[in-house]
């Protein structure tokens, strides 16, 4: 099945790196054209953000491109587009900028391990559990733990395939298997069990397996109303906006001292302009003319402000750094600047 138009559009003419745009437009443009365009490149600064697909599959990056590019003219903006963990890898590995990525426990050590300062959260919306409308387990809107427990104990009674989980460290498989080990089992064990289906690919690629094969997943609430709005997947929400499915985003500068190839101060650059008051309204408007209804909610405002009061908690405690005893956004000694962060 393919992926929803407007996305599939969008995935195809957006850069995954300098290179591939540049074999593109060697193809599209002739040698003739390629010069001009390689004169235009060499008058513009590249900022190369390597981002989770759960944030780049929605649009929303596309959108934020077109702003930026618009109000900074000299500025060209690539995204390379993995899970988080390969997008953290892409960073250390000097192929990035900034990266945009919602696992805290993998920022966090990509922050301890001095590849990465001055952390930004952005913005935040909800996993959800969906899975087929028959609902054979009979979980709905249940408490997130007792669901998975549900879905456990169905997959091993029945012998049936049941579940199925993108097992490539990304943000979201990271979620997951927290989610699994609160309730009470081990991921590393179940996932080789019968009833339990390991896709090792992005997230509108597992929800189609999902929907396929009628599992249940684990998704990011934009991918999977982007998806479903358009009608190739007929997959229900059955747990969302619980407590323990807050999912957070965060922008983070490549460590300029470590990764000595990073365009630190264009980076930066784009964090202040990403919490800036005029795009967090573009980020919590997004998606609603298109999908009825955001699918994001900006974080700037909620941590200024703090709140609403439960949110701005479920930020904190499932956002936030623990440094000698206080919650930072982004500790001191992973500072880079005089930059506004929330403790």
């Amino acid at each position: 099945m393919c992926p929803p138009k407007h996305i599939g559009d969008k995935n195809m003419r957006r850069e995954r790196s300098i290179l591939g745009v540049l074999l593109v437009t060697v193809i599209a443009l002739g040698v003739g054209g390629f010069y001009l365009f390689g004169l235009q490149l060499q008058s513009r600064n590249t900022l190369t953000i390597s981002t989770t697909t759960s944030l780049y599959d929605t649009g929303l990056l596309d959108e934020l491109k077109d702003i930026y590019e618009a109000e900074h003219p000299d500025v060209l903006v690539a995204f390379i587009s993995a899970g988080t963990g390969i997008a953290i890898e892409h960073a250390k590995n000097g192929d990035a900028d900034l990266i945009f990525v919602h696992s805290p426990s993998q920022e966090y050590t990509f922050m301890n391990d001095t590849y990465g300062v001055n952390r930004k959260v952005f913005a935040y919306n909800y996993f959800t559990i969906v899975g087929p409308s028959s609902n054979p387990v009979g979980a709905s809107q249940t408490d997130t733990l007792i669901a998975l427990q549900m879905i456990y104990d169905y997959g091993r009674t029945h012998n049936t395939t049941l579940w199925v989980s993108r097992d490539d460290n990304s943000g979201t498989n990271s979620k997951e298997k927290k989610l699994w080990s609160a309730a009470g089992y081990n991921y590393s064990i179940i996932k080789n069990e019968p009833w339990f289906v390991s896709s090792g690919t992005g997230m509108g690629a597992t929800l189609n397996i999902a929907e396929n094969q009628n599992l249940y997943t684990l998704s990011d609430i934009g991918t999977y109303l982007a998806y479903s709005s358009q009608g190739l997947i007929h997959l229900e929400q059955l747990v969302d906006e619980d407590e323990r499915l807050i999912n957070i985003y965060s922008a983070i500068a490549v460590n300029r001292t470590t990764v000595l190839a990073a365009n630190f101060s264009r980076a930066m650059e784009f964090i202040q302009w990403l919490v800036s008051e005029p795009i967090q309204e573009v980020i919590g408007e997004y998606g609603q003319s298109d999908f009825g209804q955001p699918l994001f909610s900006p974080a700037v405002p909620v941590m200024e402000t703090q709140s609403p009061s439960d949110i701005y908690s479920w930020i904190r405690t499932y956002g936030f750094f623990d440094y000698e005893g206080t919650l930072y956004e982004c500790p001191p000694p992973w500072r880079d600047g005089a930059y506004t962060f929330y403790p």
